[in-house]
């Protein structure tokens, strides 16, 4: 057996990056482990996995622990006739499990992948494309292909009921519209692999095609801090620059079109200076209505909906963070609810936010169709409260609108219009040494509190943790507002 394999996974690799593939070949350890959130999505596959295994409910496990037992009882099961679940296949230097092999007539097979996706998409035909390359070329015959993916419309009520929670699909017609390009990718992609020399790749979309390369901090960290894939909405621009040599936003030449935004980007670095627009500011400021409610939610979402009345990758408020201001020189008052236990989390966080927002004045969010999406999907589970927050729509004011109409821009917000980048740029302040510091962390965060195996110590110091994270949250549009007032003066 040769020493280096092309796996299904290693493939997918090389049609993103030939550096990706080549070093995830050769030097494995040089690539960085995944983090909380990416590991956290790995799981949802994992479930999402073995609630598809439902669907056939005569199939048979293959063991996965042991990589040659994983074919050889793959072997010794196929006469059975029976789907195999995780059945492994070697061909030569490919080697590839199918989530689902599936049998038809006496000696053709069915491919059957499972996705924790929402639709089916271009890299999904790839993997399955490989998997018929290897059972094809080991000599088994497959005849068509299917894609088991999250049905996002399914709402729980009671136990998951797998026929409801999936979609199945047939890719047949696109697997094979691609079969033959596989093949020869797969010859050049073993070349790759083998080669003595690490493959040079220059940075672009392919760094995050599909999904963000694992290395792609690693490539992108000798870039200076306003290189040109910071520029606002470049896209295109930002590949076209870099591909010219040109790495700065700075060193952009005068004649390369760019919008209004983004020559207000450049000329904020050449001039080392900051961009104010006081008309601007002072028509969004004219919009506030006294008194203010600075609301944030923090929520989780899983592939697999753990409560009634929830979809797949429903956003599940758990948190929130409110501070309400009366006048512009009145202090700010604080209001906060986090969930405790395991149990349904939105009953107790509506009936708390009922309390504390009043019937008038403005609700001030950053990124406000988040806060008013969280708030319809709970008018639709829970009646009670749905004339209530349809009440609260009119009344809500997105303070990310005048960053991103660049009323304000300050070159340390390097292209952002986000929380994290406006919070210092205005006022100095930053999230920097919080232990829990991002949205995604928090989600996390609660799961764990919520779900995870500790003591009562450690699920108060986190809970601590997302009071203070989802706390600076409100705070910092009060602090950035009033950064505002101070402007115009």
């Amino acid at each position: 057996m040769a020493s280096k394999l092309l796996t299904k996974s290693k493939y997918l690799y090389g049609i993103q990056c030939p550096k990706l593939l080549w070093i995830a070949v050769n030097r494995p350890a040089d690539i960085p482990e995944a983090d909380a959130a990416t590991q956290y999505i790995f799981e949802q596959g994992l479930q999402v996995g073995e609630l598809a295994k439902k669907l056939y409910p005569d199939g048979v496990d293959v063991p996965q622990d042991n990589f040659m037992g994983n074919i050889n009882c793959t072997k010794e099961l196929l006469p059975l006739r029976k789907p195999l679940f995780e059945a492994g296949v070697l061909s030569g230097r490919l080697f590839s499990r199918t989530d689902i092999l599936y049998p038809v007539n006496e000696n053709e097979w069915h491919i059957i992948e499972v996705k924790s996706s929402t639709e089916v998409k271009d890299i999904h035909i790839h993997d399955v494309a490989f998997q018929k390359v290897c059972w094809e070329e080991s000599g088994f015959k497959i005849r068509n292909s299917f894609l088991v993916y999250i049905n996002n419309k399914y709402v729980k009520h009671g136990e998951i009921n797998p026929q409801e929670l999936f979609i199945t699909e047939d890719i047949s017609e696109r697997v094979e519209g691609i079969y033959d390009d596989t093949r020869n990718r797969i010859t050049e992609l073993l070349q790759v692999m083998t080669s003595a020399n690490c493959a040079e790749v220059n940075l672009g979309a392919i760094c995050s095609d599909s999904y963000d390369c694992a290395l792609k901090d690693i490539c992108h960290a000798d870039l200076p801090d306003n290189n040109v894939f910071t520029l606002y909405y470049g896209g295109k621009k930002s590949y076209e620059l870099y591909d010219n040599g040109i790495v700065d936003i700075s060193d952009i030449p005068i004649g390369f079109k760019l919008n209004d935004k983004q020559r207000i980007q450049k000329a904020c670095l050449t001039e080392n200076n900051i961009h104010i627009d006081k008309e601007g500011i002072k028509n969004f400021l004219e919009t506030l209505e006294y008194p203010l409610y600075f609301l944030d939610f923090e929520t989780f979402s899983s592939a697999v909906p753990v409560y009634d009345g929830t979809r797949p990758y429903q956003n599940v408020p758990f948190q929130f963070s409110l501070h309400i201001q009366v006048s512009p020189e009145s202090i700010l008052n604080h209001y906060w609810y986090l969930a405790d236990g395991n149990g349904d989390p939105r009953p107790g966080l509506l009936s708390a936010l009922h309390k504390y927002i009043g019937a008038n004045g403005s609700i001030v969010a950053y990124n406000k169709s988040f806060e008013e999406n969280v708030l319809k999907q709970l008018a639709l589970v829970f009646p009670d409260y749905e004339e209530w927050i349809s009440s609260l729509m009119p009344r809500f004011i997105d303070l990310l609108t005048p960053f991103r109409n660049f009323c304000y821009y300050n070159p340390i917000q390097q292209g952002s219009a986000s929380l994290k980048k406006v919070l210092p740029a205005v006022t100095g302040i930053s999230y920097d040494g919080m232990s829990i510091a991002k949205g995604d962390d928090a989600s996390l965060a609660y799961l764990e509190i919520a779900f995870g195996n500790i003591d009562d110590v450690k699920k108060e110091e986190i809970r601590r943790n997302l009071l203070d994270y989802c706390g600076l949250d409100t705070e910092a549009m009060a602090l950035i507002l009033g950064g505002l007032y101070k402007i115009i003066g």
